[in-house]
C-alpha cells in the first residue's frame, strides 16, 4: 500500500467537494479547482475525509495513486489556506510594481520587463529593510492553485537569476546563495 495514498485527506469546515467519474471538485472560501483521477483510482468521502483507493497493485498503479492523493490534498489546503512564494528583489536600480495585470520589472536591462498575472493569483510587492545587501523589495505570489503559484515564481525568478558573484537578482526569500570571490581573492 502507497503510505502517501492510503492516507486520508481531512476537509475542513466550508469546503465542498464533488466526486464524479474521474473528476474531484473542490470549491473553498479561496476559491474552487478541479483535479482528474486516472483511470484505475477512485475516491470517495468517508466520516468528512477525502479517501483514494487503487483497483490494482501494478507499479503504475502505485505511482498514481500517491499522486493523485498529493494533488487532491493540494487542492483542498488551497481552496481552504491558499499557497504563498515570496521572492526577494536584490539590486541597485531594480524595481518592481504592480500596475493592473501586469508586474512591471525592472531589473538592470535596458527595457522593462512586463509580466502578466494569470487568473486566480495575487500579485503585491512590499518594500522594508531586510539583512540583504541592496535589497530592495518583496514580490508575494499567492493563490489557491499550487502549481500555478509556483511556476510564475518560478518564471519570474528566471527573469534575472541570483549573481554568483554580487547577489544581485531574483531570489526565493530565504534562500542561500553561496557568494564566489572575484579577481582580488584570487
Amino acid at each position: 500500500m502507497s503510505r502517501i495514498g492510503k492516507l486520508p485527506i481531512e476537509v475542513p469546515s466550508g469546503v465542498k467537494v464533488a466526486v464524479e467519474a474521474g473528476l474531484v471538485s473542490v470549491e473553498g472560501p479561496k476559491g474552487s479547482l478541479t483535479t482528474p483521477v486516472p483511470a484505475g483510482i477512485s475516491c470517495e468521502m468517508e466520516d468528512n475525509c477525502l479517501v483514494a483507493h487503487r483497483s490494482s497493485d501494478d507499479k503504475s498503479q502505485r505511482a498514481l495513486h500517491g499522486l493523485t492523493r498529493a494533488l487532491l490534498n493540494n487542492a483542498v489546503v488551497g481552496v481552504s489556506k491558499g499557497f504563498e512564494k515570496k521572492l526577494d528583489v536584490v539590486g541597485v536600480g531594480y524595481r518592481a510594481e504592480v500596475k493592473g495585470s501586469f508586474l512591471d520589472l525592472s531589473l538592470g536591462y535596458s527595457h522593462t520587463i512586463k509580466v502578466v498575472i494569470p487568473q486566480g493569483i495575487k500579485v503585491s510587492v512590499e518594500r522594508g529593510k531586510k539583512p540583504i545587501p541592496q535589497y530592495v523589495a518583496t514580490i508575494t505570489i499567492e493563490g489557491a492553485d499550487r502549481q500555478a503559484v509556483g511556476q510564475l515564481a518560478a518564471d519570474i525568478r528566471a527573469l534575472r537569476k541570483p549573481d554568483p558573484y554580487k547577489g544581485k537578482g531574483l531570489r526565493y526569500t530565504g534562500e542561500q546563495i553561496k557568494l564566489k570571490v572575484g579577481k582580488k581573492g584570487a
